[in-house]
C-alpha cells in the first residue's frame, strides 16, 4: 500500500498529498476514477459516487436486488473512501450494469486492448441516466500515469457527458441527410448562385441546364446566359423580394440550355446576405404544364371560331322570326324574343371572350391604331348599356372637351363595357353606377364606382388574372367565367395604360383605367 500511494505521488504533476489530490479530482464536473494496472478502482471522486449511489439505487427497483448484494461497499454516505476501502469492484459492477447492452461488449474490448497496449484512449458510449433510468452519451478518455522506470502506476479514467452534443451532431446529421435526399430528388433542379456565377448545382439541374459537372467545376455555368432578358441575372429577377423578404415569389421564365434551346421553367429562390448576394434557385420543369396551356388555348380558340357563325346566323333568324310574329299581332311576342336576344348575346359575348383569350395567348389579338375620342366613346357605350339595363342607373361625369387616346375604339369600347357590367352585375342591390373621366397633364382616367358587395383586399391582385373570380363560395350564383378583367388588363396594357381598383368586402368597388393621352 506504501509503494502503491509512493508511485501515485510520484506519478501525479503536481505531486500533492493524497488528500488534496483526491479533493482536487472531487472538485472535477467529470466523472474521474483513478484505476490500478490490474484494472481495480483505486479512487472514484464524489461526482461518481454520488452518481454511481443513484444508479445502484434504480438497479436494485428495476432488477429487485437483495440490500446485500453488494456487500455495502457502496455504502458511502457520512465518509470519504480511502484507497483500501474502494479496492473492490463494485464500482465497475455499477459501471458495467448501468452501461448499454449494445455498447458493453464493444467498450470492454477497446478497454482490455488499452491496458494491453499501455496506450491512451478515446471512446464513447451509452450510461444510464441516474433517476429516469434514460441513456445518455458519455466521452470516456483514459491516460496512463507512469512511475520514472516508464512503467504504469495508475491510470487516470475520466467520463465526460456529451449527450447534448450528441443529439445536436445527430439533428445535424439528420438535417444533412433531408439536404443531400433534396439535392438529389429527380423533380426540383436546385442551384447555389454567388453573384452571377452558379458555384454548385444537383444533377437535375443540370440536365434541365445541358451542362455537366465539369462545366460547373471548371465554373462555366452562368445565369446571365441562361435567360433571355429582362430575366438577365438572378439578383435582378429577385432583388426586390429578396432584399425585404430573403425569398422570391415562384415566376415563370424560360432557361437557355447550353445548345441554344430554350426549356419553360417556374422558378424560385432564398437569397442569404454577405458580401455578395448568394442564393439557392429552385427550378421545375415547366414545359409539360406549358404545352398543355398551349393546347388548351388552341382548343377554346377553335372551339369559339366555330360556335361564332352559327350563333350569327342563329341571332339573324331570331331577328326575323320577331318580325314575322309581330305582324300576326301575337301576346307576348316581344318579350319571347327579347328574352332570346338577350340569351344569345350572353352566348356570343363569352364566345367572344374565349376567342379574345386564345388570340391573346397566341399573341394574335389584332389591334386598330387611330385618334379615339374616349368622351364621345364613353357617352355611347353607356347609352347602349342603359338601354339594356333598366334597373340601374349609370350617372357618367363627361370632360368638358375631347379626350383623345391613340388606340382601337372597338377594344377600349369593350374595356368599358365590360368593367360596367361588372359594376352591375356585383351591385344586384345597388343600382347607382357612377363613372367620371378625368384628365391630367399627361393621362386620362376612368373610374367606375359601384356600391355592391366589394373585393377583399387581399384578392385585388388575383382578380386580373385568367379565370379568377373572387366571389364567395356562397354567391357562386353570379354568371361568368373569370376572364372579363384578365382581357380588359391585357388590352389596356397594350395601349400602354394600367387599371388598378380600390375595394373593400362590404363596400363596393372603384376601377380605375388610366391611358396615356395622344400628343
Amino acid at each position: 500500500m506504501k509503494r502503491e500511494n509512493e508511485l501515485y505521488g510520484r506519478a501525479s504533476v503536481p505531486a500533492y498529498p493524497e488528500e488534496e489530490q483526491h479533493a482536487l479530482i472531487d472538485a472535477l464536473p467529470q466523472f474521474v476514477w483513478i484505476i490500478r494496472p490490474d484494472g481495480s478502482v483505486a479512487y472514484a471522486n464524489k461526482r461518481w459516487r454520488n452518481y454511481s449511489n443513484l444508479l445502484s439505487n434504480y438497479s436494485r427497483t428495476q432488477e429487485g436486488f437483495q440490500a446485500g448484494h453488494h456487500d455495502g461497499s457502496l455504502n458511502i454516505q457520512g465518509r470519504s473512501r480511502t484507497l483500501s476501502s474502494i479496492g473492490s469492484s463494485s464500482e465497475k459492477e455499477t459501471w458495467l450494469q448501468n452501461l448499454h447492452p449494445e455498447d458493453k461488449e464493444r467498450i470492454l474490448a477497446l478497454e482490455s486492448q488499452a491496458f494491453a497496449t499501455g496506450d491512451s484512449y478515446e471512446f464513447e458510449y451509452r450510461l444510464r441516466e441516474e433517476g429516469s433510468g434514460a441513456y445518455c452519451w458519455f466521452l470516456s478518455r483514459g491516460i496512463p500515469l507512469r512511475n520514472e522506470t516508464g512503467e504504469i502506476a495508475l491510470w487516470v479514467r475520466t467520463c465526460t457527458n456529451i449527450d447534448e452534443q450528441k443529439r445536436t451532431e445527430e439533428s445535424l446529421i439528420q438535417s444533412q441527410e433531408r439536404v443531400n435526399s433534396l439535392m438529389n430528388s429527380s423533380l426540383i433542379g436546385i442551384f447555389i448562385a454567388e453573384g452571377n456565377e452558379i458555384v454548385d448545382a444537383n444533377a437535375t439541374f443540370l440536365r434541365m441546364a445541358g451542362y455537366t459537372q465539369e462545366d460547373l467545376y471548371q465554373r462555366d455555368v452562368r445565369w446571365a446566359t441562361m435567360t433571355r432578358p429582362p430575366v438577365s441575372s438572378f439578383s435582378q429577377q429577385a432583388y426586390q423580394e429578396v432584399v425585404a423578404h430573403h425569398c422570391t415569389t415562384p415566376f415563370e421564365t424560360e432557361l437557355v440550355r447550353k445548345d441554344g434551346s430554350h426549356l419553360p421553367v417556374l422558378m424560385g429562390g432564398v437569397a442569404f446576405h454577405d458580401q455578395t448576394l448568394q442564393g439557392v434557385g429552385f427550378v421545375l420543369d415547366n414545359s409539360a404544364r406549358q404545352e398543355l396551356e398551349q393546347r388548351k388555348d388552341a382548343f377554346l380558340g377553335m372551339a369559339s371560331h366555330e360556335l361564332k357563325t352559327p350563333l350569327a346566323s342563329l341571332k339573324l333568324q331570331t331577328q326575323l322570326l320577331r318580325k314575322k310574329l309581330r305582324k300576326q299581332d301575337l301576346p307576348n311576342v316581344d318579350v319571347v324574343c327579347v328574352r332570346m336576344e338577350t340569351q344569345l348575346n350572353a352566348i356570343i359575348r363569352l364566345v367572344d371572350e374565349l376567342l379574345d383569350l386564345s388570340r391573346i395567348q397566341a399573341g394574335k389579338l389584332e389591334y386598330a391604331h387611330e385618334m379615339v375620342d374616349l368622351n364621345e366613346m364613353l357617352k355611347e357605350v353607356v347609352d347602349i348599356l342603359q338601354h339594356m339595363q333598366t334597373a340601374h342607373t349609370i350617372v357618367v361625369h363627361h370632360a368638358t372637351s375631347p379626350v383623345f387616346v391613340v388606340g382601337d375604339r372597338d377594344r377600349l369600347a369593350q374595356v368599358v363595357l365590360n368593367v360596367l357590367s361588372n359594376a352591375i352585375k356585383y351591385a344586384p342591390d345597388a343600382p347607382l353606377i357612377d363613372v367620371a373621366l378625368n384628365t391630367e397633364a399627361e393621362a386620362v382616367t376612368i373610374s367606375v364606382h359601384d356600391q355592391g358587395i366589394g373585393i377583399s383586399r387581399e384578392l385585388h391582385g388575383k382578380i386580373f388574372e385568367r379565370f379568377y373570380r373572387a366571389v364567395p363560395l356562397q354567391q357562386r350564383a353570379f354568371p361568368g367565367l373569370g376572364m372579363g378583367l384578365y382581357i380588359v388588363a391585357e388590352i389596356v396594357k397594350h395601349h400602354g395604360g394600367t387599371i388598378q381598383v380600390e375595394s373593400e368586402s362590404g363596400k363596393g368597388s372603384t376601377f380605375h383605367i388610366t391611358f396615356p393621352l395622344a400628343a
